[in-house]
């Protein structure tokens, strides 16, 4: 695959990650507040899957405190806005840990910016637990304090659904398909994954190609798309392109049998709003978590949400929140903030219970565990795959008609 602006973004503002000054973290958690710090794009291309990180952390002060904090201190979060800029968030990192003395880190949304901003952290030796990396460029690097808080990494976010679709019966398994991409190092390996899948089985790759991040009509990949006769789109998408995907799709009249979208369905009422009802019915997605969930303080969260914010928590709020359970189980664990060395290698060689579920990882900080696969169904974002945890006992089309 060709290499995209993002990429070449990234290994600049990696290189000035890596180059800046070191600075320790001298605040150790011995004042009386243990205090943590993130940043996140509040503003820009990324602002939506910002704001829900950020109700998502404070949903997990708010809740950490009311339980007595980490070890026996309140805890406080300093967020800034990053603006979905690279350049910003390492500037971001830098200022919370050298000015603003920051006990702990949290990460930022999306690879994007994690990739920068967690070489910032390895420099500085402080543990990095990031609600939103999945890239694989977040762990070739042998860094030792990044760990991701979801269950797997873009490469197999899509696995369970596309293993689904070759294991169909050949009658029923889609002939033909088209992977659209955002030009981005999380949502481009998540339908190469998918792809290598998926051709194994048989499904001929009929188009596949990246858009910019400017992209607003996507008339001309829908009508090339149609054109070559796709059964099956594996959309590589954030929020917006997602939106008007599906936009496009339905000025050209354009209706696959199947439609997957990576990162947009998980936006909830948001997605639910933005496309329309009917237009989400029946479109697969892979989802960390569910509302629904068994998990540890699920049910809690649940409520507090939506007595907070009249909503279902989306997911980058619930990945947020399990970010700071995975966060605050390595500090309860080592029982002190003054060698974050050992917060990383306890969460290397121990699993902690999320709301996402029982997380655990390798030695690069990857995480262990598989995807869920979910589908909007009559207005509600059920869970379909693996079927021993579905939340609903059907598939569907996109659009309806079970397959």
């Amino acid at each position: 695959m060709r290499f995209t602006t993002a990429f070449r973004a990234i290994a600049a503002a990696a290189a000035i990650a890596l180059t800046a000054s070191a600075c320790s973290a001298d605040g150790g958690g011995d004042g009386d507040t243990i205090r943590i710090g993130a940043s996140l794009p509040l503003t820009g291309e990324f602002s939506q899957g910002g704001l829900d990180t950020q109700r998502g952390y404070e949903t997990w002060v708010e809740m950490t405190n009311e339980a007595g904090g980490l070890l026996g201190k309140p805890v406080e979060i300093i967020v800034k806005d990053d603006a979905t800029q690279q350049e910003t968030a390492v500037s971001n990192y830098n200022n919370l840990i050298a000015q603003d003395k920051v006990d702990l880190l949290l990460g930022s949304q999306s690879s994007l910016l994690n990739i920068p901003a967690s070489a910032i952290a390895e420099k500085n030796k402080m543990l990095f637990v990031c609600p939103s990396c999945g890239s694989p460029d977040m762990f070739n690097r042998g860094f030792s304090y990044i760990f991701f808080s979801q269950q797997a990494i873009a490469t197999d976010q899509a696995k369970v659904f596309a293993e689904w679709i070759a294991a169909l019966p050949p009658e029923q398994r889609p002939k033909t398909a088209a992977y659209p991409a955002l030009d981005d190092p999380f949502t481009g390996p998540v339908v190469e994954g998918a792809e290598k899948i998926l051709s194994a089985a048989g499904v001929e790759t009929v188009y596949k190609d990246q858009y910019p991040a400017t992209t607003k009509n996507f008339d001309s990949v829908v009508n090339a798309m149609r054109d070559a006769g796709a059964e099956i789109v594996v959309q590589g998408a954030q929020f917006e392109d997602g939106v008007n995907m599906i936009r496009s799709m339905n000025r050209a009249n354009y209706e696959p049998s199947i439609l997957y979208q990576s990162s947009s369905p998980t936006y909830g009422q948001q997605y639910l709003d933005a496309v329309g009802p009917q237009n989400a019915e029946g479109v697969f997605f892979s989802m960390s978590y569910s509302p629904l969930a068994d998990t540890p303080d699920n049910a809690e969260f649940v409520k507090r949400y939506q007595d907070k914010f009249d909503q279902l928590p989306p997911e980058d709020a619930a990945d947020g929140f399990a970010a700071g359970q995975v966060l605050a189980a390595a500090v309860t664990a080592v029982g002190s903030l003054d060698d974050q060395a050992a917060l990383a290698d306890w969460l290397r060689g121990n699993s902690v219970e999320t709301l996402l579920g029982n997380l655990s990882w390798n030695p690069d900080g990857s995480p262990r565990g598989d995807f869920l696969v979910g589908q909007w169904q009559g207005g509600v974002s059920e869970v379909v795959l693996p079927t021993d945890v579905a939340t609903s006992d059907k598939i569907m089309r996109w659009h309806g008609g079970d397959i």
